[in-house]
């Protein structure tokens, strides 16, 4: 049998998911793809791969697999949960860090403590059919990922590889996961036109709590209603991923990877590209609020995010690795207890 990973529990919403697909919106059909793309970039270089392949996106709490290839080594992005690896080899890897596991070892991730989102990265990838260049799972249309669906017990994951790849385990340096900042920048626009003042006032200054009602398509807000200017509708247009729809009753929905491709509803701001990854982390009862900011501190913004990823990807240590800081050296006195060999 070809190696793959046996899906015995599925978790509440566990999709594949890559990067997206880019070059159908005219066709209607969204980019989708990871709602935190740093977690699973990082995900990715745990394990070696490539930067955008397909990955476990699990939302809430995950999958029980149990792994039926030679082996196979995986790692846990996006939260501060560890993989629990069950049977007689019971045991823990902290999020961050990646393990080579063995045919018939059997893994959870269980409930998700601190972030609605996270990435579960397998070496090699799956061996999934692409739909329009990308492994992504879109739900709303029933393709990509594995039969366009989340995972179902019983399921079998078809892996890459049937062996893991030659080398050590990696690990994140301590602290360097990111974590949800209840702030979240956006740039007004492109229909804050479409607001009172006391409407735009009310929603940049009023906090806002996460519903109940959030999937990968939007999450629906709830607080003060912002008031329109003249009527909610306005002709059907293009929508990106982090625009903040608000309609009739004027309570925000930010739309984020399965949103819809175009919308009738008045656009008030976009969230920054540089703080979708918070998005992902967002669970029901959360509170945020609203900040704007210039199109070029956007840019800055995201600038600065890549950077930060890409230096914690380039500090990737192995696992066992003892870690030397010169600066701490040099402050220690390392020879005490000298005596004269004359005495």
């Amino acid at each position: 049998m070809s190696p793959h990973l046996e899906v015995l529990g599925p978790g509440a919403m566990t999709t594949v998911q890559d990067l997206g697909r880019f070059g159908a919106q005219a066709l209607g059909v969204p980019v989708s793809g990871a709602l935190d793309r740093d977690a699973l970039r990082l995900a990715n270089a745990l394990v070696g791969n490539e930067a955008g392949m397909a990955c476990l996106e699990i939302r809430l709490f995950g999958p029980t697999l149990r792994l039926r290839s030679d082996s196979v080594r995986v790692a846990l992005t996006g939260t501060e949960t560890a993989i629990e690896l069950l049977g007689q080899e019971s045991r823990t890897i902290a999020a961050g860090q990646s393990t080579t596991l063995k045919r018939g070892q059997e893994f959870r991730v269980s409930a998700l403590r601190d972030t609605a989102t996270a990435y579960l990265s397998v070496a090699g990838g799956f061996d999934l059919p692409e739909f329009l260049g990308s492994q992504s799972t879109y739900t709303p249309g029933g393709f990509g990922g594995l039969d366009g669906r989340p995972l179902a017990q019983g399921d079998t994951l078809p892996l890459s590889l049937a062996c893991a790849p030659a080398g050590r385990d990696l690990k994140v340096q301590a602290a360097a996961e990111p974590h949800f900042q209840s702030t979240v920048r956006i740039v007004l626009g492109p229909q804050d036109d479409h607001f009172s003042e006391q409407g735009l006032a009310t929603f940049l200054s009023k906090p806002y709590r996460v519903s109940d009602q959030m999937s990968r398509m939007g999450i629906r807000l709830l607080g003060e209603e912002v008031e329109h200017l003249a009527g909610h509708d306005i002709p059907s247009d293009g929508v990106v991923t982090g625009a903040i729809q608000v309609p009739g009753n004027g309570l925000p929905i930010i739309l984020l990877a399965d949103r819809q491709t175009t919308g009738g509803y008045p656009k008030i701001a976009a969230v920054i590209s540089a703080d979708l990854p918070s998005l992902a982390r967002l669970r029901p009862g959360d509170e945020i609020r609203f900040q704007t900011v210039t199109v070029a501190e956007a840019e800055a913004a995201r600038r600065d995010s890549e950077a930060q990823l890409k230096r914690m990807i380039d500090q990737l240590t192995a696992v066992g690795a003892v870690q030397i800081d010169p600066a701490t050296l040099m402050q220690v006195n390392l020879i005490s207890g000298v005596v004269s060999a004359a005495d």
